[in-house]
Formats: structure tokens, C-alpha cells, sequence
């Protein structure tokens, strides 16, 4: 399978939470898809996330995972989803948290500095360290995370283009059949 790496796959707010939001309906398990599964999706994350990625003045050019740290990368990856996922939901634990910080050394340990996997850990220790943590989000429509920068703090949905008109072509269609409906 062959994707494109647009503007919309880098709608999480933070490296991070893009680099969590990589799996498409992690919860789906019939329809999931790993997009850092599908051959040099992995190799051409970092040239994309410095053209769109929120935190691209940050981290500026970053060079790909390593062959031999990815699985490593990869599980960091689920780690900062099932954080922050519990996170917002209020049922983050100091375990989860140690279990994340333990992984974020390894990575780190073994990363080269100007490697994806490095500037993933730097923005996941921002992400652990902000100082309005409730401004982070799943989406209603796909169930990525992201950070809402909204001034009300009321964004749904991680990109109003995409989930955002989803969402409300479903409701017009609902109430469009149920004012048909005899």
C-alpha cells in the first residue's frame, strides 16, 4: 500500500503525537493500518514532518530511524499513544509514566542526535511537561490525538478539513433521512 505524507497526517499539534497518530484507527483492529509498516514510510516520515510538522522549527532537518533501533522506535511509539491516550481520558498511572520515561532513555541512549527518534523524545518530555495538559485531545471523528490551540479550548477534532467535515456531512445526512423517513 502506498501513502502520501500530507499536511492532514500532521494535524497532532506536537512530533510526538504525529509519530503516535502514524497507526490509522488504532482501535479497529479489522481496519487498522501501521502506515510505518508499508515500505519507506518510515524513510520519509522525517523529510515530511519538516514541512509540516507543528514543531518543525524545533527540530529542523531530521534524518531517519536507524535499521536497528526502529523496533525500539516502534515501541516508543506505542508507549506515547497508551500515555497520552490515558492521559486525557484521567486514567494515567506513575506506572505508565515510568514505563515511558524507562523507554525514552533507551531510545535516547541509542539514537543519533539528529535522528526521528531523538527529536520524538524531545517532544514527548515537552508534551509530559505542559502546563495546560487538558488542551490535549482525542479526536471525536478519527482518534488521534492532538493538541486543541483553539482560545475557548472546545476543538473536537484534529483537523477541521478533514474529521471536522466528516462529522458534520454525517449529522446533515442523519437528520436529512430521519426528516424523510416516513
Amino acid at each position: 500500500m502506498s501513502f502520501t505524507w500530507t499536511p492532514h497526517r500532521f494535524s497532532g499539534g506536537a512530533l510526538a503525537l504525529d509519530i503516535a497518530n502514524s497507526v490509522i484507527l488504532r482501535h479497529d483492529d479489522e481496519r487498522r493500518i501501521d502506515r510505518f509498516e508499508a515500505a519507506g514510510q518510515m524513510d520519509s516520515f522525517p523529510k515530511a514532518a519538516a514541512n509540516f510538522c507543528a514543531e518543525r522549527a524545533l527540530f529542523g532537518d531530521i534524518l531517519p530511524v536507524k535499521r536497528e533501533n526502529r523496533t525500539d522506535f516502534i515501541a516508543l511509539r506505542e508507549l506515547i499513544d497508551r500515555y497520552f491516550r490515558a492521559r486525557v481520558l484521567g486514567e494515567a498511572t506513575d506506572l505508565l509514566l515510568a514505563d515511558l520515561l524507562a523507554a525514552l532513555a533507551g531510545v535516547l541512549k541509542r539514537a543519533s542526535s539528529d535522528g526521528l527518534d531523538a527529536a520524538a523524545v524531545h517532544s514527548t518530555l515537552r508534551l509530559i511537561a505542559m502546563p495546560d495538559p487538558e488542551r490535549m485531545k482525542i479526536c471525536r471523528n478519527c482518534g488521534w490525538l492532538f493538541i486543541d490551540r483553539s482560545k475557548n479550548k472546545s476543538r473536537a477534532w484534529c483537523d477541521m478539513a478533514v474529521c471536522g467535515n466528516r462529522a458534520k456531512a454525517s449529522r446533515h445526512y442523519r437528520r436529512k433521512k430521519e426528516e424523510t423517513a416516513p
